[in-house]
């Protein structure tokens, strides 16, 4: 069902814009639908803080037709932040504390951008502890992005993740493990995930760790996989949040840096994602520049208008089915557990105690 604009946040007209239905708030209250309250601890850095609650409002919004979804964002204020992203989590983002009063019925933590080896020397390290901490006792299922994921196997279960030697970078085929799952209920058994990091948490930490693994790739490892009660912890490894354009936009950011002199190597494509025309434009762009910077001349622009409309998306309906089914999981826990405190004593033969028994 729609996700409800409780507050000014731009991502609401961002997402109307793109035709998802957006329900004002005195509308909402009119609407004879249950609400869930939804926590997003957005921990990626600046340039990314809105596009990630798009691409996550933009799931949960698209997941679910039994509930009113409450969005609720917030990060954590140890994490470093330019003056424009202060202010627009000042003005729109609730508290930890505020959250933690008013509680949640489900969370979703994201990756982050590491400056250090160590996930533990980051700043995000001991307030990220408090907030799973708190999760693990408050919340009826929590859902963790990536680097959160990495974050949580080793604080939690001493399951530290391992370097690569090199950045996963790309979009690669993954397949369903255990149908019978309900979190892959009625998804693709085979479906394309977004990677982007050079650290994975391996098949056997997560065994280790008593997870369940949902799916996994050969080339990219374990995307999804659950807590032991099946339910109250999921793992993503990967990035199925990811917008159309959003590996576009990194291959970008990682040409730009080479542009400026910043990074030694010209990035290599993202695997399995763009096709040989777009290689094409983008090796003929790479001579221009090249040649450009060797000679002294004004850089040519970077082609990503001319590219944008030639990629395709083959992870989103899959990413949107899980969470769908996340979210009925969560729904049907929470209504159980407000439900429960008046079928206490009733006898499940007479719920209504009409006596005709």
């Amino acid at each position: 069902m729609p996700l409800v604009s409780h507050n000014s946040l731009p991502t609401f007209d961002r997402l109307r814009a793109e035709g998802q239905l957006v329900l004002e708030t005195g509308r909402a209250l009119h609407q004879h639908i249950r609400e869930l309250h939804i926590g997003l601890l957005n921990m990626m850095p600046d340039a990314a803080l809105e596009p990630t609650e798009r691409q996550f409002f933009r799931l949960v919004g698209e997941s679910n037709p039994i509930a009113q979804f409450y969005m609720h964002p917030f990060t954590l204020p140890e994490l470093p932040r330019g003056d424009g992203a202060r202010q627009h989590i000042g003005r729109y983002y609730d508290t930890f504390e505020e959250l933690q009063r008013d509680g949640l019925d489900a969370l979703i933590i994201t990756g982050a951008t590491p400056t250090h080896p160590d996930l533990s020397d980051e700043p995000f390290w001991e307030p990220l502890r408090n907030v799973v901490a708190w999760a693990d006792e408050n919340v009826t299922s929590t859902l963790c992005s990536c680097l959160a994921t990495h974050a949580v196997l080793e604080s939690v279960f001493a399951q530290k993740r391992q370097p690569l030697g090199f950045k996963r970078w790309g979009v690669f085929p993954h397949r369903v493990v255990d149908g019978s799952h309900p979190l892959v209920h009625d998804v693709n058994t085979l479906f394309d995930v977004p990677h982007s990091r050079f650290n994975e948490v391996s098949k056997a930490q997560f065994e280790a760790a008593g997870m369940h693994i949902l799916a996994e790739s050969e080339e990219a490892g374990v995307h999804l996989a659950v807590s032991r009660d099946r339910v109250r912890w999921v793992y993503f490894q990967g990035h199925p949040e990811y917008d159309t354009v959003s590996l576009l936009k990194e291959y970008k950011r990682e040409v730009m840096l080479f542009a400026a002199g910043n990074r030694a190597d010209y990035p290599r494509f993202p695997d399995n994602f763009f096709s040989p025309q777009i290689r094409a434009i983008f090796d003929e762009y790479r001579a221009l520049l090249e040649r450009a910077i060797d000679n002294g001349l004004e850089l040519p622009t970077f082609p990503d208008q001319l590219i944008a409309g030639k990629l395709n998306n083959t992870w989103h309906d899959t990413a949107e089915g899980i969470v769908a089914n996340w979210i009925g999981t969560v729904y049907q826990l929470t209504h159980e557990e407000r439900c429960k405190p008046f079928m206490d004593g009733i006898d499940p033969r007479d719920p209504l105690g009409l006596g005709l028994i």
